[in-house]
């Protein structure tokens, strides 16, 4: 998939609105939700937001390597991530907070590690799978960092097949977001529930014919993002 400059911006500023509520993000964003391990409370943080008992361990030792100036301080934080749990602990969430607000060095290195973590292998994932518009790419992103992936039990609740194996493009995206839909809507753990907007918003450009994100701009939660 060969995307543009400005059509990669739109795809992660469309992220950036749904996890901080900001086009450009909020390096020091901390949000506490119960969907970690049986429904447990855990931080999620960043431009993009990682979470807890997910990729945050690895975002903190890329900063602590890279030199940055909290360094020294969250480097014994390390080993607790995803083990011990951090909710309340108010010395490490100011941590976080100060060096996304404060070290210019944390701000790289989320944008290189949301980049690794989460925009390149949604990349693989839509050329291997015979992707090729920008808002598929989109659609394909947001899942990667709202759900770490392409859920197989979703794909398992329509019919169409990805362009790969010969099924149509936007129809494969169409009912995949719609699937997506009801899948939060309906979801065992209600935090899901209201994170609807992502769905609408992918179901709003596609309503557009906005296939190759040309439209500006694009409405992501009340937001508008033009890349």
């Amino acid at each position: 998939m060969e995307l543009t400059n400005q059509q990669k911006s739109i795809c992660q500023q469309v992220i950036n609105v749904f996890e901080t509520g900001s086009v450009e993000g909020d390096y020091s964003c901390i949000s506490i939700f119960a969907d970690g391990p049986h429904k447990t409370l855990q931080i999620t943080y960043g431009r993009s937001q990682t979470t807890e008992y997910g990729n945050l361990q690895e975002l903190i030792s890329m900063y602590v390597d890279a030199g940055g100036t909290y360094s020294d301080q969250l480097q014994p934080y390390i080993s607790q991530i995803g083990t011990t749990p951090l909710v309340d602990d108010d010395d490490f969430k100011k941590l976080l907070k100060d060096a996304g607000k404060n070290d210019p060095v944390m701000q790289q290195v989320q944008d290189d590690f949301f980049e690794k973590r989460y925009f390149l292998p949604a990349m693989t994932w839509a050329d291997n799978n015979g992707f090729e518009l920008p808002l598929s790419m989109l659609v394909i992103y947001d899942s990667y960092i709202h759900s770490g992936r392409i859920p197989d039990f979703l794909r398992q609740r329509f019919t169409e097949s990805p362009p790969i194996k010969g099924g149509d493009e936007k129809t494969w995206i169409t009912q995949y977001v719609n699937t997506r839909q009801d899948w939060l809507a309906t979801a065992d753990n209600p935090v899901l529930h209201p994170t609807v907007y992502r769905t609408q918003c992918f179901l709003n450009e596609i309503a557009r014919d906005n296939w190759d994100l040309s439209l500006i701009p694009v409405k992501a939660h009340g937001i508008d993002v033009s890349g």
